[in-house]
């Protein structure tokens, strides 16, 4: 590529931008510069308590923020993540939902309760882009509860939310329960993936241990290729926000909080219970790496023995706090279909019931059959939904005709696999003896940091997994958002070849061994004017000299971003 498009990217990478200056090593020596910042910036950094200096009133726009030094680490990192968020996304959406007329998918569509005033068609015309297919059940169910059978395909944390968020909305004006939903959605996911930011970076901050490099991350995380569904009416931004969240709290040794948080996510999304492997691996290297090196005599045996019962005992109790939503929500499922005439009835519009009959969807409380899985010996409607309604299942997809949905995955997968054998060829050591012996190194205390220390084996082996499966077992083409949303190692890595393999960033002081500068090249006094203290932008404004592989991931990135807007705002397939 020759040139670059700069009105669009300016207009979302350029407003608002954060610019890093003093030593971010440090918590305290983390400022943050705000420009022209969106209202969830401002919000965020009035809650946790940002100095009086950061409020909007005492800024004209473009002006700058003096030196903060003194900034609390929790108020950076949540100010630096609202800023990160573009606010852009719900702009472009609108501006493509009324240029781009609908494609007419064959996709869940029900009909709408009540006639649509004024501001309902106002609010569709520019949040309707958010509401398109899966964001379809999210609504419904927010508004109707379970009442179609296929709808239990989509667990209940988040649709709760939306509906909590939307009856205490105050609203000035007559809306629909769809219009208040679909407003309730943009407000609450634009905060979710605010916090899923924050959390990103201070898990970054204590796994990589390289402040440059978990900044770098967060910002392509804000630039996410799945960013349309962090935006829409999906569960992605709350289950990124819960997961990177008790992925934080786990490194931080706050075990129990960070299976409360696991739990939670695991009632926004099913893969939320392969997270309770955290917790098994982080306790369990614990416990090994203790006893090595320690010689037990006969009388401390006993004592051993108990601390191995409690430690079992309480990742069991942990566990089962994860699996807990998942299955209490299977058990409601059976109740709602299984045994119908328990008090959960309810009426059904007869336009709704004629939806089902022409789509073939079962109705709750409506028909004397029950469905098939209700007679399984472990009756669940999960897998039920995923093999009947969306046949999902092992080399299922490997079709030709899913050859464009296979080349659609193509760049997230090759780079978790790139992330892989990366991983393993730097640690084989390592990774043979799953991170359970130290190395010389680690008992040093001079462990490797960066994407290829210790500390990201679990997480690269999270993400592998999840790779696996969804490439043989799922619809490939959701490999992006459900990767993107579940693990950290798509922005890790990428931060980490762009580090380590660009130029640019090395001449400016960033991560990169052979620099003795500080981070984003900036002295521990001075701020910087500009954009070029912005990594990304950096790399934006100097796009024809860059490597390939720098081309190579930030086209993925920014054409994901803008690609999903485009397509999934109008019903058009995409991840």
């Amino acid at each position: 590529m020759s040139s670059f498009p700069w009105p669009v990217l300016q207009a979302f990478m350029l407003h608002p931008r954060v610019l890093f200056c003093s030593d971010v090593n440090t918590p305290k020596g983390l400022c943050v510069h705000l420009f022209s910042a969106s209202w969830a910036s401002w919000a965020l950094v009035l809650v946790v308590g940002a100095p009086g200096a950061l409020l909007p009133g005492a800024l004209g726009t473009g002006a700058s923020l003096p030196a903060c030094s003194h900034l609390c680490q929790p108020a950076a990192l949540f100010a630096v993540s609202a800023s990160l968020q573009p606010r852009n996304p719900l702009v472009f959406q609108a501006v493509f939902n009324v240029l781009i007329p609908d494609h007419a998918a064959d996709a869940f569509s029900p009909p709408r309760s009540g006639p649509r005033g004024l501001w309902d068609a106002l609010l569709e015309r520019l949040l309707g882009g958010l509401g398109r297919w899966d964001a379809e059940h999210f609504l419904f169910i927010a508004e109707r509860g379970y009442l179609l059978e296929h709808n239990c395909a989509f667990l209940p944390l988040f649709p709760l939310g939306l509906r909590l968020l939307a009856a205490l909305l105050p609203c000035p004006v007559p809306l629909q329960p769809r219009s208040r939903l679909l407003l309730a959605a943009a407000l609450l996911n634009a905060l979710l993936a605010v916090l899923a930011a924050a959390a990103l970076l201070a898990l970054g901050r204590a796994v990589l241990r390289r402040p440059g490099q978990a900044f770098l991350a967060a910002l392509l995380f804000s630039l996410s290729p799945a960013g349309v569904f962090m935006a829409a009416a999906y569960s992605e931004s709350a289950f990124a926000a819960l997961a990177f969240g008790a992925m934080w709290q786990l490194e931080k040794g706050r075990g129990w909080l960070s299976g409360l948080l696991f739990a939670l996510a695991a009632g926004a999304r099913a893969n939320g219970m392969v997270n309770a492997g955290f917790v098994l691996y982080s306790w369990g290297r614990c416990f090994v790496l203790q006893l090595q090196g320690t010689a037990v005599s006969p009388r401390e045996l006993p004592v051993l023995w108990k601390q191995a019962l409690s430690l079992v005992a309480s990742a069991a109790l942990v566990c089962a706090g994860i699996f807990l939503p998942f299955a209490l929500f299977q058990y409601y499922a059976y109740v709602r279909f299984c045994e119908p005439g328990t008090g959960l009835a309810q009426s059904v519009p007869e336009a709704l019931l004629q939806l089902a009959r022409d789509k073939g969807y079962r109705v709750a409380g409506v028909g004397e059959d029950k469905p098939p899985w209700c007679s399984q010996r472990v009756p669940l409607v999960y897998s039920y939904i995923q093999d009947t309604y969306w046949n999902v299942g092992f080399l299922r997809y490997f079709e030709l005709r899913q050859i464009p949905n296979f080349l659609l995955a193509l760049p997230v997968t090759l780079l978790c696999s790139w992330a892989a054998w990366t991983y393993v060829s730097t640690n084989p050591r390592h990774c043979l003896t799953l991170g359970l012996v130290r190395s010389k190194s680690e008992e040093r205390g001079k462990a490797r940091d960066g994407f290829c220390g210790p500390a990201a084996f679990v997480y690269v082996v999270h993400s592998t997994a999840l790779l696996a499966f969804g490439f043989f077992c799922m619809h490939v083409q959701v490999l992006t958002r459900f990767l993107g949303s579940s693990s950290p190692i798509l922005y890790w890595f990428s931060a980490h070849l762009l580090l380590e393999h660009e130029p640019l960033l090395w001449t400016s002081g960033t991560d990169n061994p052979a620099s003795g500068k500080p981070p984003l090249g900036k002295s521990h006094s001075s701020c910087g004017k500009g954009t070029s203290d912005n990594p990304v932008v950096r790399l934006l404004l100097n796009w024809r000299s860059i490597t390939p592989l720098s081309k190579s991931i930030l086209a993925f990135f920014l054409g994901y971003w803008l690609l999903g807007l485009v397509l999934h705002c109008n019903f058009l397939p995409w991840t």
